[in-house]
């Protein structure tokens, strides 16, 4: 069973496809409107979206996008535009999969859990080793070297991020966008806290860093110390 967000502003399409969903199995919340489906996405957390594109205070392609600079949430856009145009600015809007209306409830709930399972093969929900630093997303557990760190749940995010991403230099806004999901302002200052205290519990220091390497003026980056 996976917990879906239908977004779409048409009572009688929301209602059926609410009833087919939930009589396939998922637990299904509704939204009618592009900025009530934004706060479901990102207060309830759901496991996938399946967003209408015509809604009456703003296009679903940008509420995707507006989605997208917060959350990695599958989303699944389901509406009666048809033309190329619509299904390209769609899906590089950050759509996971496109389906026309009209279309049935069996046919969206095979499309919400072949997505789903594309989603479960994600590399963000892989295992990570980096050296002697082990870090699990689905246990969340993370160990150095064998031994148990003891992480906050927003350590371990950042962390993980950062180690799934071996090598790159991320900039602190990507940080702030992706790991607390801040898409517009937001304190630099609240990643530099949190590196300090990761840097505690790796037995390094910004002066002498083995994982964490600070880059001046460009943002931070996880490397084997080997």
């Amino acid at each position: 069973m996976a917990s879906v967000l239908l977004v779409e502003d048409d009572a009688t399409i929301r209602t059926a496809l609410t009833r087919g969903l939930r009589d396939r199995g998922h637990a299904v919340s509704s939204a009618p409107t592009a900025m009530d489906g934004l706060r479901g996405a990102l207060e309830d957390r759901p496991d996938l979206v399946v967003l209408d594109l015509g809604l009456p205070d703003l296009d679903g392609v940008e509420m995707l996008r507006m989605l997208r600079a917060v959350s990695r949430v599958p989303v699944i856009v389901a509406t009666a535009r048809d033309g190329d145009a619509a299904m390209v600015g769609a899906l590089d809007a950050g759509a996971d999969d496109y389906v026309v209306k009209p279309f049935s409830a069996a046919q969206l709930d095979a499309r919400v859990r072949a997505v789903l399972r594309r989603a479960g093969e994600s590399p963000a929900d892989s295992s990570v080793q980096v050296g002697e630093l082990r870090l699990d997303p689905r246990t969340r557990e993370a160990a150095l070297g064998g031994d148990p760190l003891d992480l906050t749940p927003r350590e371990f995010d950042l962390l993980h991020y950062l180690a799934a991403r071996e090598g790159q230099v991320i900039g602190k806004r990507e940080l702030l966008t992706q790991v607390w999901q801040i898409p517009y302002g937001g304190a630099d200052k609240t990643v530099d806290v949190h590196l300090s205290w990761l840097r505690r519990k790796l037995k390094e220091t910004a002066q002498h860093p083995r994982y964490l390497h600070t880059v001046r003026g460009v943002g931070v980056k996880l490397v084997d110390p080997a």
